[in-house]
């Protein structure tokens, strides 16, 4: 396994993680309403994509509950056994869900999640959204539970807002604790996290944020750009949406333009200049998950940790971001 990467901690744990992680929520052998978004891989290709992301320096594959009801822990913690890779080399995150469910259901459920993943440790555990039948504050005591009698290691966060998010920070502080991370939608075409305050409360406390669907479902990838009949044939529900229409390609092809022309100074792609400006635009405190359902995809997110971009190209990506985005 590859370990030049540079690793940040998350948060301010001790936690020390690549700048990238694998998302695997593709990994559901499209079981279950979520997990009907993808279309089902087979074991061979798993197991490929997660070699490449872990040869590529990549150290950490983020999960959950509702991915298949399980089976992307499954596949992955079996998947990283074949492999050979140890708890070491490959860090997991996964989630707890809580619609339709009582706080207590986070402890009743741990020996789930743990069986799921093959006893492998639970690096992160996050709560998947903040709505569940009881309050936020009986939710985080449930997992302060789980860390103190060693079921997991750090505690994470999914979709909450700046103010769940702090007085998540708070009740964990309270229990000689720290909140890790806030797992939330962003990339260059979904700023609002910069506009309601969760990724400054974010900053203040000194909690990352992981971005999830960095690419905007691929969009930012220009793949649909340089041949919009592709959508046709993508999974899931992308070819319904406007921004996958013509009206809606035209609006972002400004910025898929500028990526395309950055990646040519660097000989990468535009997605590896989209990540990279994800994890570097905020310092060290955004981590991305990119997903991969092909091992080129893999290959593609590993070359995103293989430069950086600099500042001036940074704030100019930014800017054309703005633009794209206040006029949509």
């Amino acid at each position: 396994m590859q370990n030049n990467i540079k690793k940040r901690p998350l948060g301010q744990t001790e936690l020390l993680l690549s700048p990238l992680g694998l998302g695997t929520w593709q990994f559901s052998k499209g079981t279950g309403v979520v997990g009907k978004f993808w279309g089902v891989l087979d074991d061979q290709m798993t197991e490929d994509i997660i070699k490449t992301s872990l040869d590529g320096g990549i150290n950490w594959f983020d999960t959950a509950e509702v991915y298949g009801g399980g089976e992307s822990e499954k596949i992955l913690a079996k998947a990283l056994e074949n492999i050979g890779a140890s708890p070491d080399d490959a860090k997991i995150a996964t989630k707890w869900w809580p619609m339709f469910r009582m706080a207590n259901s986070i402890t009743k459920t741990i020996e789930t999640r743990k069986q799921a993943l093959s006893n492998r440790p639970i690096d992160l555990y996050q709560i998947h959204q903040p709505y569940s039948l009881s309050s936020v504050e009986n939710q985080i005591k449930a997992m302060v539970s789980l860390v103190e009698d060693g079921h997991i290691k750090h505690v994470g966060v999914s979709n909450f807002n700046a103010s769940a998010m702090g007085n998540s920070h708070r009740i964990l502080k309270d229990n000689g604790q720290t909140l890790a991370s806030n797992q939330v939608k962003y990339s260059l075409l979904d700023r609002r996290i910069e506009e309601n305050g969760t990724l400054e409360r974010a900053q203040e406390l000194g909690i990352s944020i992981i971005a999830y669907s960095p690419l905007e479902q691929g969009l930012l990838t220009g793949k649909f750009h340089d041949n919009p009949s592709l959508i046709q044939d993508a999974k899931g529900p992308r070819r319904h949406q406007r921004k996958f229409k013509e009206s809606g390609l035209a609006e972002t092809k400004p910025l898929i333009s500028l990526l395309d022309a950055i990646g040519e100074k660097y000989n990468v792609s535009a997605s590896q200049v989209a990540l990279n400006w994800t994890i570097h635009y905020h310092g060290e405190t955004v981590f991305a998950i990119p997903g991969a359902t092909k091992v080129h995809h893999a290959q593609d997110n590993v070359g995103a940790l293989t430069f950086k971009l600099d500042a001036s190209e940074l704030e100019e990506i930014s800017m054309t971001s703005w633009k794209v985005i206040r006029k949509k």
